[in-house]
């Protein structure tokens, strides 16, 4: 089934005979050049960039902005598509769709930041690129190398971290439940 199809019927789209959830993402910069992340309210707390999912009949560029606006009550200015992300892996259960991100490069000049999303979203900071957290989402960790690489454009399948998250049938990025081992 194509995109365009399932698109038409009403249904998710398609990549092959996958499912698929289209979402959105962006690096957002501050005039010091650190970086926005976003931590996870759920299960694992890891590190996202701030984003979500693209709502019907909805371009990326309005969902990412209308997202970042959401969850971080941040105005900002985007530059370009630091690329399209390809989330796969089925080792979190039958059903489970790729989640397709579209993540882009965006600028943030002033003004509050705050969490919005209380308990999707348990913190906000500002990071310089050479000191990220160890822990982020895996879409995160190669968003983020290619655009503090200067990448623009990029096409990337990345498969899903399983022993740090899983995704759920929403599309939306959350952590496995891992035992500590002493």
């Amino acid at each position: 089934m194509s995109q365009l199809t399932s698109a038409i019927k009403g249904g998710p789209p398609y990549i092959g005979d996958h499912p698929c959830t289209m979402v959105v993402a962006a690096v957002v910069s501050d005039d010091a050049g650190r970086l926005l992340l976003c931590q996870l309210g759920q299960g694992q707390p890891l590190w996202a960039l701030p984003g979500g999912r693209i709502r019907n009949s909805e371009s990326p560029i309005h969902a990412v902005i209308r997202d970042v606006r959401i969850e971080t009550g941040a105005e900002i200015e985007l530059s370009d598509l630091v690329g399209l992300y390809q989330l796969t892996g089925d080792g979190c259960g039958d059903g489970v769709p790729d989640v397709v991100v579209h993540v882009f490069r965006g600028a943030w000049h002033g003004g509050e930041v705050a969490v919005n999303v209380a308990g999707r979203i348990l913190r906000l900071s500002w990071y310089d690129p050479d000191a990220l957290p160890e822990d982020l989402t895996a879409t995160a960790r190669a968003a983020l190398a290619d655009a503090v690489a200067g990448r623009s454009g990029v096409v990337r399948v990345v498969r899903r971290d399983l022993t740090r998250e899983r995704t759920d049938l929403t599309g939306a990025a959350q952590a496995a439940n891992v035992a500590a081992v002493g």
